[in-house]
Order: structure tokens, then C-alpha cells, then sequence
């Protein structure tokens, strides 16, 4: 099924541990996406980024992801209110916006700095910005370079990623 265009908000009962039975919703603006590199990594990038934005989210708060043909990935959440100084910290491996209190499915750190890292293996830049309150929460926005012909290439396992619908 195509999602062209499709925006559409749902809420969905959070699968991360510790989340409880909070519900959150979920707005997706998807338009078709063409990336050319490893689908493993790629998979990993937003597996990363949509676990980030239900684990650090807030009782009956929102996600919001969005793609765009001209290869721009987004992913925004609500949650804790973050010091726009943080945010480039949270980009590095074993940073946390808090403490690590050793519980259950809490993880250790890396999701955003695994991120990053596939970001740059593809040639694309990554941004990360806090958002205001009252809603709190983090906005991530993915650019790949345009996929094609005379496109750089990913890593060496390159092959074209078609947007899922």
C-alpha cells in the first residue's frame, strides 16, 4: 500500500520496558523515501530513533515521523523538557540525559550515537534539537544525500532502500 502524502495520527500502546501502559500517539507524514546504502544499518537508524521516541516519552505524549522525497527522515517526541546544551552530548556514546538508575530495559546509551554514526557512513547529515516546553521531548532530523545516479554511495554493502509503505 502506497503512503504518499499520508498523514495520519493513531495511538499506540508503548512496547519499551518500563513505559507501562501509557499511550502515545503517532503522526506520521510519509512520503516516498529512496536511500541508497546498507538496509541493515538504515533499519537499525530508525529502529534506533523510533525506540528513543517511545522510551523517553511521557504518559499520552506524541511521535512524529515524517519523510520527504527530497530525503529528509524525522523523528520528534514528546517527553522531559532538555537543555538545548545537552542535546550534542546525547549524540555521543554512553551519554544519558539522566543518571542510569540500572533498571530493567533502561539501555546504556548508545541508540542516538549508533545513529550518528550510520548518519555519517551514508553522507548524511544529522541534526538533533531539544523541544520547548511544555511539550519537551527531542526532534531528530536525518538529510541523505540525494539518492541516484552519481550519488555517493554508502558503505561498501550499497544498495537502494525503498521507503516501506
Amino acid at each position: 500500500m502506497s503512503q504518499e502524502g499520508l498523514e495520519s495520527a493513531e495511538p499506540v500502546a508503548p512496547g519499551a520496558p518500563g513505559a507501562g501502559a501509557a499511550r502515545l500517539t503517532v503522526v506520521r507524514a510519509l512520503a516516498p523515501l529512496t536511500v541508497t546504502g546498507d538496509r541493515a544499518l538504515l533499519g537499525h537508524l530508525v529502529r534506533n530513533l523510533l525506540a528513543n521516541a517511545v522510551r523517553h516519552n511521557r504518559p499520552g505524549g506524541r511521535i512524529r515521523l515524517a519523510t520527504s522525497a527530497d530525503g529528509l527522515l524525522t523523528v520528534s517526541n514528546t517527553g522531559p523538557v532538555i537543555e538545548p546544551d545537552d542535546v550534542p552530548r546525547l549524540l555521543e556514546p554512553f551519554r544519558r540525559r539522566a543518571e542510569r538508575q540500572h533498571t530493567a530495559g533502561e539501555g546504556a546509551g548508545l541508540g542516538l550515537s549508533i545513529v550518528a554514526s550510520i548518519a555519517r557512513a551514508h553522507g548524511a547529515k544529522l541534526r538533533a534539537e531539544a523541544n520547548p516546553a511544555p511539550g519537551g521531548g527531542l526532534t531528530v532530523r536525518v538529510r541523505f544525500p540525494a539518492a541516484g545516479p552519481g550519488a555517493r554511495p554508502g558503505p561498501a554493502a550499497a544498495r537502494p532502500v525503498p521507503h516501506a509503505g
